[in-house]
């Protein structure tokens, strides 16, 4: 099976197992957005969802974190882990946004890494998922799908990005990053199928034997 049939089965299969992608990180708009995709590096969506309510009860706009202590979120947000670094992104980035953006979140991936603590995924989790602009995200599922489905080579992060936007259709990015993620949570788990074991990595490769080692995003 060439690459582009397996992508084509990979983009049908998932959207049969998943028609709906809800945003898995709760949020009511691009700002608490940004703030809960920061605070879901190295930590699980579920834990930011049990944490994001405490902090945005007492600050949900920027305006209002900025009059919060960097200590006084540091402890709302510990349980996230990375807490110091953390809290001084949210504080620093939110006058940033008050003093450039009016307050707004920037409708723009370049403006958005920009900011304190957010990077090129951070940035196009928000552009995707906050304004509904073509992105494609790739979180440690997606890089790890990538390789056991030989989309990419694993080499690094930006050449899983790079090589999956070549073989999925615009349109389809926003919804499949999300597709692939929950996939990879039910079915392709790191230490559960290796590539041998779950339905779409037996179907694309029948006759492998041998657990595939992939490369860390």
């Amino acid at each position: 099976m060439l690459k582009k049939e397996r992508a084509l089965f990979i983009l049908k299969d998932l959207e049969k197992r998943y028609p709906e992608t809800p945003v898995p990180l709760d949020h009511s708009d691009p700002y608490t957005l940004l703030i809960a995709v920061l605070l879901s590096a190295q930590c699980t969506d579920e834990r930011v969802n049990k944490i994001t309510p405490a902090l945005f009860k007492k600050a949900n706009t920027p305006k209002k974190m900025i009059k919060l202590d960097v200590s006084e979120i540091r402890e709302i947000i510990k349980p996230c882990g990375l807490s110091p670094k953390k809290s001084k992104a949210i504080f620093e980035l939110s006058h940033i946004l008050i003093d450039k953006y009016k307050g707004e979140v920037p409708k723009s991936c370049e403006l958005l890494e920009e900011l304190p603590g957010v990077g090129h995924k951070t940035a196009s989790v928000v552009m995707s998922q906050a304004f509904g602009e073509p992105a494609f995200p790739v979180d440690t599922h997606i890089h790890r799908l990538a390789q056991r489905w030989k989309l990419s080579d694993g080499s690094s992060v930006v050449r899983t990005e790079r090589d999956l936007k070549k073989l999925f259709p615009i349109e389809s990015w926003n919804k499949l990053h999300l597709q692939i993620i929950f996939y990879g949570r039910e079915y392709c788990q790191a230490r559960k199928c290796y590539g041998v074991t779950c339905p779409i990595c037996t179907h694309l490769f029948p006759k492998r034997k041998n657990a595939i080692e992939t490369k860390k995003a």
